[in-house]
Formats: C-alpha cells, sequence, structure tokens
C-alpha cells in the first residue's frame, strides 16, 4: 500500500479538509487511488463507507485508475444536437477505446461529462479540464496529437 499520509494529514485539520484532501491527491496522480480512501477514513476519523460516498459523490473525483490524459465530452442537450455522438465516435476510432475505457498504454480515459460552459461553440471536450469548443470528428486527430 503506497503511502498518502503526507498528503492527506496536510487538510486533516482543515473545514473541508477531506474534499480539499481528495483534490490534492486527485493532482498528484490523476485519479484517486482506493487505498487513500481507507488512509482517509482513519485520518479523518470517520467511517471508510463515508470516506468512499465522499470520494464517489462529486463527478470530479474519479476513484480507481485513469489515464495520463482524461478526455471528457460534454453530453448536455446542446452539444448532443451538434454532433456530440460523432466526436465520441471519431474520439473512440482514433484511441480504440469506448467511453468510460482507458487505453491500454494508460495515456488517455474517455469519459462524459454534463455541461463545461462552452455553450457558445458546441460539441465541447475538454483534456485534463482544458477545454476544446466546436470540436468535429475532423479535429480529433489534431488535438489528440498535442498530446501523444
Amino acid at each position: 500500500m503506497a503511502d498518502y499520509l503526507s498528503i492527506l494529514e496536510k487538510y486533516k485539520d482543515l473545514p473541508g479538509g477531506l474534499i480539499e484532501a481528495y483534490h490534492a491527491l486527485q493532482r498528484e496522480y490523476n485519479y484517486i487511488p482506493e487505498d487513500a480512501i481507507s488512509q482517509a477514513a482513519e485520518v479523518f476519523d470517520i467511517p471508510k463507507a463515508k470516506a468512499y460516498g465522499v470520494a464517489t459523490f462529486y463527478s470530479y473525483f474519479k476513484v480507481g485508475k485513469r489515464g495520463r490524459y482524461v478526455i471528457r465530452i460534454c453530453e448536455s442537450a446542446p452539444c448532443h444536437v451538434a454532433g456530440a455522438a460523432e466526436v465520441v465516435n471519431a474520439l473512440e476510432k482514433e484511441l480504440g477505446i469506448k467511453m468510460g475505457e482507458t487505453t491500454p498504454d494508460g495515456k488517455f480515459t474517455l469519459e462524459f461529462t454534463e455541461c463545461v460552459g462552452q455553450c457558445q461553440a458546441t460539441p465541447v471536450i475538454t483534456i485534463n479540464c482544458k477545454p476544446y469548443a466546436g470540436v468535429t470528428p475532423d479535429k480529433v486527430t489534431g488535438i489528440l496529437a498535442e498530446y501523444k
């Protein structure tokens, strides 16, 4: 079991410390390791179920491994109408994985998300929170080339 204690203890006595600790873990690992949840329960003196519940409640947090680059595509109505499904198909074809999966090399993960506030140029994807607006299937290869 890796030692996540040094990260967790920085937030132990802060209001909202558990959420801040999870943000810190996710910044460090790009996800929240399951073993870290057990340690968080001990550090924050809460039941493991509650620690796990907080980690899984917020859509921004991801428990379990995911790729170095997390590609999220907005699935709200404006993006859907503007052709998000075609962009999803292009992403899946280019990466060789389906939504919710990670490439075998651990580099990319595909996820759906709700509105990212870029409705002026739909559809929108984000890669590690960097938005790309007005994405079309033809643009997918070029966008991914920045990260390969």
